[in-house]
């Protein structure tokens, strides 16, 4: 796998888990409700799954060789982008806090 491929995983699981580490949106707009509520998180993370999907295109048409992609290849990766948003699901609903 090349260096692209390795940086767009990684810009995943990063984006994957970025609604969940913070109370702003997309990390940047602070909202007046103390807690982020789930439809906001789940706004988040489709937006950020076409923002890295963009991302990927832009790769792979620069490396010369796009290729068309049917709804099947959607399909998997959001449900890869879903699962690898676990970790950061799991720190903010699961973990119990003092």
């Amino acid at each position: 796998m090349s260096a692209a491929g390795w940086f767009i995983v990684l810009l995943a699981l990063v984006g994957a888990n970025l609604p969940f580490v913070n109370q702003r949106l997309f990390c940047v707009v602070p909202l007046k409700a103390a807690k982020k509520s789930g439809w906001i998180r789940i706004a988040e993370i489709i937006v950020l799954y076409f923002v890295v999907g963009a991302l990927g295109f832009m790769l792979e048409a620069r490396a010369g060789n796009r290729f068309e992609q049917g709804w099947q290849f959607y399909a998997v990766t959001f449900s890869l982008f879903l699962v690898l948003a676990f970790p950061g699901f799991t720190f903010q609903y699961l973990v119990k806090r003092r």
